[in-house]
């Protein structure tokens, strides 16, 4: 049978299945256990249950012009965080809940968790001081990443945060200061060449941290997506961006010289700088250009392999919830994406998104509204063969941990209109990430019935 045809029936018939199932919609049983009636997502093949995907396709994900490719088929990613899932995991207490975010984001076809391989010299700390780890923490994160195996879901993990949550770029500078450096500003992380030294030590312990519970090293393990040099850097004290450009760059090319087959991104927000002018014009505020991050700049550094940005608009500008919020999200996406395509000619993941229940006129049919804003406008990329890549809510929670809602916690269980959402969005996802070649994939240019069923506004 011609390929090209065997893509469209495949497609089909998964579709005419999904669209049955979608009827039956998902139920939850009063325990909370889910019981979800549509079929099961793989990563890398898209239509079939998690069971039937053999290691030997269980590959790395890497870049082919601007978008991501697993075993030469196209990679599209709907995804989500959950940044304690380590020290959840330290705890045998807690240790479950890990296992049931990835069930319950695999039953919905999430395919790709952001979360944190940090957790510096605080409650539960991974690091305690510089390159002295704590052992039972590095293996709760050994089984974070080999649960994330097991529920075929993919992990993108964060190196260090620019915040003080989890210790972070603050707590780099307490150690330096302990030290006895004379330090005077937590942006001397990015500038002393000591602190330097403390983070590249992080990293080479991270990298080259050998599983214990599957005995793979981590920068063997396909189950890595990718390694994010930071959560949201900034360097307010250098607008330029000069001081934060010069860390990427050797920070970059450092893990890509102790792993070269992993994806390498930054894990900026996005905020364009003084390289590109005409640009500001997206940014959200002009607060955004003085934060020291120059988004095209940034991304093309040597060594970076895809872009990824944060959605805020409650944050960035205006906490009450409007529909300029999805206006401005919208606008955001589409100026990133077209930056991805015409001076990057990456991936762009956004990499962040969503809005927080605690904001003035938030309801849930906005939070439906602002992923369907995000979803589409993916979408609308994907079907050109366009570099936006996919996206990650912020943020994915089991039941029972209320106490670590910051606002933006999805509890699935209790979020049905959300679920289906999500659910609908994996399977259109799933689609491009069929059987069909790469080839096919984009060379087939005839309209059929099937681009008709995927773009549908009612679905």
């Amino acid at each position: 049978m011609d390929t090209c045809k065997r893509c469209f029936l495949l497609s089909l018939a998964f579709l005419m299945v999904f669209f049955e199932n979608l009827g039956t919609n998902v139920v939850f049983g009063f325990n909370g256990n889910y019981k979800h009636h549509s079929p099961h997502f793989s990563t890398s093949q898209g239509i079939y249950d998690m069971e039937d995907v053999e290691d030997d396709g269980w590959q790395m994900v890497e870049t082919k012009g601007n978008q991501f490719i697993v075993n030469s088929q196209p990679f599209y990613v709907n995804g989500f965080n959950t940044y304690w899932l380590m020290v959840m995991a330290a705890d045998q207490s807690t240790r479950g809940k890990v296992s049931e975010v990835f069930q319950q984001a695999s039953s919905v076809g999430l395919t790709v968790c952001r979360t944190w391989a940090f957790n510096d010299g605080q409650w539960r700390a991974l690091q305690k001081s510089p390159s002295v780890y704590d052992e039972e923490v590095f293996k709760a994160l050994d089984f974070v990443v080999s649960e994330a195996k097991k529920y075929k879901i993919r992990l993108i993990l964060s190196l260090v945060n620019n915040w003080d949550a989890y210790g972070g770029k603050p707590q780099y500078v307490k150690w330096g200061k302990a030290a006895g450096l004379n330090l005077t500003s937590d942006d001397e992380f990015f500038s002393h060449p000591t602190l330097r030294s403390y983070y590249k030590a992080h990293v080479k312990a991270v990298v080259n941290r050998v599983n214990t519970f599957t005995n793979i090293t981590y920068k063997d393990d396909p189950t890595i997506f990718a390694w994010e040099l930071m959560n949201e850097p900034r360097c307010t004290s250098d607008p330029s961006g000069d001081t934060l450009q010069s860390w990427i760059a050797e920070m970059a090319v450092y893990v890509k010289s102790l792993d070269a087959k992993h994806l390498v991104e930054i894990g900026v927000e996005g905020f364009y700088g003084p390289s590109a002018p005409a640009r500001a014009q997206f940014n959200p505020n002009s607060y955004a250009t003085q934060v020291g991050t120059d988004f095209i700049r940034n991304h093309q550094t040597l060594g970076v392999d895809f872009a990824s940005v944060h959605i805020y608009a409650d944050s960035w500008i205006s906490q009450t919830i409007s529909d300029a919020h999805l206006q401005f999200t919208t606008t955001w996406m589409e100026a990133h994406i077209e930056d991805a395509e015409k001076y990057l000619g990456m991936p762009v993941i956004f990499a962040e998104f969503g809005v927080s229940s605690k904001d003035p006129g938030y309801n849930s049919s906005f939070r439906d509204a602002l992923i369907s804003t995000v979803y589409k406008t993916v979408l609308n990329s994907t079907k050109k063969g366009g570099s936006g890549a996919g996206s990650l809510l912020w943020q994915l929670f089991p039941e029972g941990m209320d106490n670590m809602d910051d606002g933006y916690a999805i509890v699935l269980a209790k979020s049905p209109s959300t679920l289906n959402l999500i659910s609908l969005h994996s399977s259109k996802l799933a689609i491009f990430n069929s059987m069909c070649s790469w080839k096919c994939h984009w060379g087939c240019k005839k309209k059929n019935a099937l681009e008709t069923i995927i773009y549908h506004d009612d679905l």
